[in-house]
Parts: structure tokens; sequence; C-alpha cells
């Protein structure tokens, strides 16, 4: 099982609570779940991609599974008999599994696979269909507000100006035509810019936060960790709008972590 890169922190940020009641939003491979359920919690797992939770180890009478968007937290919740809880984590970042062994395109270092980059089974497009769909102009949008990457013009003219993008591989020759070498880290940030777009992910971060604070008890705590900017700037002004008082660290284990992981950020939210 892949450990979260700010699982300690967040765990001891939720303050969990022996028969209390938590949500992980992200269930991912479970690391939050196991921890919670460690301390004598009561969980309730979502997870958007149906792998992860198809294929979760972690057997227990106080777990309750359910494949779904975490922006539909509070219905998913109130379904399940989970109306008010003492903490909920989001960690926004992707698993291993869906990195490594995913088959999505979602990993820059898998060259053959199709630019799919959908994390659940939906009807929504392909990154591979919106690539081709937009305009040059729209496509600089995309890249610009989701990677923060000062080439996003040059890439999406690239992109737009060159064969149709059907693989990673495609995809990373573009970059490297715009760019004029090799970098780990601008494919990370291009990548990162799509995957966002296709799943709508900023929308649904914040519905699942309105949601969030629906369901939190007075004293409970939310906990988000975030990789990328934007994502923090949403959890902030969601919190401000709400009333939360914040708790803010960036931090993470030591020892070998991936690019993205560097850059993890751990907010917390609650009230005074």
């Amino acid at each position: 099982m892949h450990t979260p890169v700010l699982l300690k922190s967040a765990i001891e940020n939720l303050e969990v609570k022996k028969g209390g009641t938590y949500i992980d939003a992200t269930y991912g491979e479970g690391g939050y779940t196991k921890e919670i359920l460690n301390k004598g919690g009561r969980v309730l797992a979502i997870d958007l991609d149906p792998g992860q939770i198809e294929s979760s180890k972690i057997k227990d009478d106080n777990l309750t599974m359910v494949i779904g968007n975490f922006a539909n937290i509070e219905k998913i919740a109130k379904d399940n008999g989970f109306e008010e809880v003492d903490g909920i984590v989001f960690d926004l970042g992707l698993s291993m599994g869906q990195l490594d062994f995913g088959g999505r395109g979602l990993s820059y270092n898998k060259p053959d696979e199709e630019i799919d980059m959908r994390i659940g089974q939906s009807d929504e497009m392909k990154a591979s269909e919106l690539i081709f769909k937009l305009k040059e102009d729209e496509l600089y949008e995309v890249l610009a507000k989701g990677s923060e990457e000062i080439k996003s013009k040059d890439i999406a003219r690239s992109i737009k100006g060159g064969k149709k993008i059907k693989t990673v591989g495609d995809l990373i020759k573009a970059i490297d035509r715009a760019v004029g070498f090799k970098s780990r880290t601008v494919y990370a940030r291009i990548f990162q810019a799509l995957r966002i777009e296709v799943n709508h992910e900023f929308d649904n971060l914040r519905s699942g936060l309105e949601g969030a604070a629906s369901l939190i008890k007075k004293d409970g705590k939310i906990v988000v960790v975030s990789f990328h900017s934007l994502e923090d700037r949403i959890v902030k002004s969601f919190g401000r709008k709400h009333g939360f008082k914040f708790k803010n660290e960036k931090k993470h284990d030591k020892g070998e972590r991936r690019s993205f992981e560097r850059s993890a950020k751990i907010r917390t939210l609650y009230y005074e």
C-alpha cells in the first residue's frame, strides 16, 4: 500500500476519536482510511475510480465504501448514515497505482498509453478528444490555468500544429518541440492541467467543500492535502466564506518522493 505524502500530519490534524465518524473523500489505496480505523473511527470511503474501491484489501465492519464523486459528498454521506461527521479528509493527488498501472495516460512515463486521463467511468471526453476539439487559444487557456507553465502558449501551438495527439508519446513530442528540450517538470505541469480539465477537478473541489461544510460537526476538522496553488486558493476562499480557521503545513516525509508529492500542502479547517 502506498503511503500518502502527508498521512501522519493529516491523521494528527483530524484528531480521530474512538467511535467518531469520518469521511475519506479520496480513498485511493486506503492509507487514511486504514489509520482512522486503527484509531477506532467509523469511516465512509469514497473514490471516483471504481478500480480503487474494487481492489481494496481493507475489510472492516466500521468501513462503508462507495464509488462516487466527492462533489456529491453530502448526498453520498446522508444516503449512508453519515449525516454529521467528526472529520473529513480530501487528498487531491493521484495514487501510485493510478500513475503506474492505470492505463489511462496519466503518467508521462508511459509513452504508448492512450491520452485518456478520465479518473471515473464517465461520458466525459478523453484528453485526446478534448485536445482535438479545443481551438489553439482555448487549449492555451486550459494549459495556462491548470499548469501555470510559462511556455503554455508555445505548447498549445505545437500540439495543435502537429499530428493528432493520441498517445502519451505524441504529447511528449509536442511539448519537446515547443520547449526545445526534455523537461520532466514541464511534462508534469501539462499533464496535470489536462487531467484537471478532463475531470473538472476545480469545480468538483468547490462542490465537495460546500458539501463538507454541511456535514462537519462544530468541533470537527476538514483536512485538505493539495498539490496545486489554485487548489489551495479554492480551499482558502471556501474557508473564509464559511468562517473557518486555518492550520497550514507544507512538509513531507523524508525519503524518495515523486516530484508532484514534493509540492504537497496540507490545510486544516476548523471552527473555534
